[in-house]
């Protein structure tokens, strides 16, 4: 199989995780705790991959300098995003609480924002799988894995806060669907755009994705999480985290 058509193939299975989560959130009333727990277990098993599937790779490929400048600029970009879409509607956009999301008629334009919102917060997580494949020409599962794992409680808890707030079964499913798309679409870029740069600048992309990733957690996904599962949010993120630190070193 063509390496690109495996890195298409492996950004949809990482992404379509958060349409599966969306039909559950959606069309069952999961119980919010529960929902803030898998939230935080996600949010370990990303914290791992990041640190030792991600940065640890940026910093052996390209070394210090652009592993940190990378991270940064990642964490930069992601937080500006962020911010230009949380005046428009789309601060809580994983928030399932009854209110948490506003609804078209509370706030002009929010449906566009949480929509542009799940794209930010999904496309650099599904390009580092292209990515993955530039070394030794077989993609990272760890990184598969943790992509999939932390992408169901993030469709679920988003699906029911857009339900909650009024959106319609057509505009959730073609949200999630059209970001699962795009989550494949970003894996092939990873692959065959940044495949073409050099050793030094792979680093530093991978580490842009990294950085982007590790301020969505602490912004979208902790506070989620933190929200209903109070004090056993520790523990909980604390046993995503070993997860994935066991599989990036089984």
């Amino acid at each position: 199989m063509p390496e690109i058509v495996e890195a298409a193939l492996w950004g949809l299975v990482a992404g379509s995780a958060l349409l599966v989560g969306a039909v559950v959130g959606y069309g069952v009333r999961v119980p919010r705790w529960l929902t803030a727990s898998v939230m935080a277990f996600g949010a370990g098993v990303l914290l791992s991959a990041v640190s030792f599937e991600l940065v640890a790779e940026a910093y052996e490929e390209g070394g210090l300098l652009p592993a940190a400048v990378g991270t940064v600029g990642g964490a930069l970009a992601y937080t500006g995003g962020n911010a230009w879409l949380a005046r428009r509607g789309a601060r809580h956009r994983k928030r399932s609480g009854e209110g948490a999301q506003p609804s078209e008629d509370q706030q002009e334009g929010s449906g566009l924002a949480l929509a542009l919102g799940a794209l930010l917060d999904g496309v650099p997580e599904s390009a580092v799988i292209g990515v993955s494949l530039l070394k030794g020409g077989a993609v990272s599962m760890v990184t598969v894995v943790a992509v999939f794992i932390s992408n169901v409680p993030e469709g679920l808890s988003s699906a029911a806060g857009m339900r909650r707030a009024g959106r319609s079964r057509t505009y959730v499913f073609g949200v999630w669907g059209a970001i699962a798309l795009a989550s494949t679409l970003a894996a092939v870029f990873g692959y065959a755009v940044v495949g073409a740069l050099s050793a030094t600048v792979v680093a530093a992309v991978t580490a842009v994705a990294a950085g982007a990733i590790l301020a969505m957690i602490a912004d979208t996904m902790i506070p989620e999480a933190f929200e209903d599962a109070h004090l056993a949010i520790g523990l909980i993120t604390v046993a995503g985290f070993l997860v994935s630190f066991s599989l990036s070193h089984a």
